[in-house]
């Protein structure tokens, strides 16, 4: 009987110790450590913006980020929609600055590493889509000659430093630009090339300012990160690091069964693509077919990689060259999105269109058709515990 006993007590020491321990494959551990941090390979250089990697210009990116005279009303800055205490994301289903627009603010943590800006990558720069909200009338409201103004009056001095002597502005009207209002651009018209010229790079050095700053900005390590590294390496995770047995399921179905790792991969989980994923838009929101549009607009815009005011040659304009320019899988296709730190981030999705990750997941298990194009996603026969170990999983990338 003893015998018998200590024989139970052992085979309950053994299951117990064998709870935390993970049960993955040599090929899912090999992709779980693809999605570590430590993995993240270091920052290239913009070639693009000479100035990237400029402390000062870096400074003064940083202070015009926060400064709310860079917008029309005085009450707007980049940190509204950016906040630093929310990942430089805000709480709101679409972001609300001047006005109230019609995405969803995407936090800032590695945005230097995407080849393409905005939910749509209707900039090919992160200099060049720091500029667009400036002058959209529903984010800063501004316009070009006004921010050149107001660049010589308050830094002048700072922006001389970095970028060398200001232009003469004295014959620049107080308030143009080619995309203000009718006012705005008629002052626009009436200058002269030179004019404009000057106007225009001093405008794509206020980007590249705030551009060098934004590159600094790089994800926090996860206690996903802690257990990859240890998982690796065959260490016993720490107390706080170690999986449950939930997220641990969750972490399987991510990387297997559910396929999320298909678009959510590298340690960003992300391959800053574009998918239609059947999201519905929201109702009484302006049309968005999203990448479908937003390429005309990239190779329109004058400060893209092929324009004046890149430095150095078109030899980094690669992506731009060989873009996609009209395909059926671009209708109402998005980016993909980083998910470090999304348990902390609601809503969801490029218009705000989920509240919670639950619901994120239940959407791609049902797979509805898209309203527009193709949606990529197909039906996952997930049960409710899968799809909760999913979710306690996605948390522990922001823990």
């Amino acid at each position: 009987m003893n015998g018998l006993l200590r024989l139970l007590a052992l085979a309950a020491v053994v299951l117990v110790a064998g709870c935390g321990k993970p049960d993955f494959s040599d090929a899912e551990k090999k992709t779980i450590a693809s999605l570590a941090l430590n993995t993240l390979p270091a920052l290239k250089p913009d070639t693009t913006n000479r100035f990237a990697d400029v402390p000062a210009a870096a400074a003064l990116g940083s202070t015009l980020f926060f400064d709310q005279g860079m917008s029309r009303d005085g009450n707007v800055s980049c940190s509204t929609c950016h906040k630093i205490d929310r990942q430089f994301q805000d709480d709101l289903p679409q972001s609300v600055g001047v006005g109230r627009t019609n995405r969803r603010s995407m936090p800032l943590a590695g945005i230097a590493r995407n080849p393409w800006l905005f939910w749509d990558g209707r900039r090919d720069s992160l200099w060049a889509q720091a500029l667009t909200p400036l002058e959209n009338p529903l984010e800063q409201a501004g316009n070009r000659a006004a921010f050149a103004h107001y660049i010589q009056k308050r830094f002048g001095e700072r922006y001389e430093r970095i970028f060398g002597p200001l232009p003469d502005l004295s014959a620049v009207p107080a308030n143009a630009s080619p995309l203000g209002n009718e006012a705005e651009q008629a002052a626009w018209k009436a200058m002269t090339a030179a004019q404009m010229d000057d106007v225009n790079r001093v405008f794509s050095n206020i980007g590249k300012a705030i551009a060098a700053f934004e590159r600094s900005i790089e994800p926090a390590q996860t206690r996903f990160d802690r257990f990859a590294i240890d998982l690796a390496s065959g260490a016993k995770p720490k107390a706080d690091d170690a999986f449950s047995q939930e997220e641990m399921l969750g972490l399987k179905l991510f990387i297997g069964k559910a396929n999320c790792v298909t678009c959510h991969n590298g340690p960003r989980f992300t391959d800053n693509a574009f998918h239609n994923t059947g999201v519905r838009p929201v109702r009484d929101l302006p049309l968005d077919r999203g990448r479908f549009d937003a390429v005309a607009q990239v190779q329109a815009d004058p400060f893209n990689c092929f324009g004046a005011f890149r430095d150095g040659d078109a030899g980094a304009c690669g992506e731009l060259r060989f873009i996609v320019k009209a395909a059926p899988e671009l209708m109402r296709a998005y980016k993909t999105p980083s998910l470090r730190g999304a348990a902390t981030r609601p809503p969801y999705m490029h218009a705000g269109q989920f509240s919670t990750l639950e619901e994120v997941v239940a959407h791609y298990a049902k797979a509805e058709a898209a309203v527009e194009g193709t949606s990529e996603v197909h039906p996952l026969q997930l049960s409710d515990r899968e799809r909760a170990a999913l979710v306690a999983f996605l948390k522990t990338l922001s823990e």
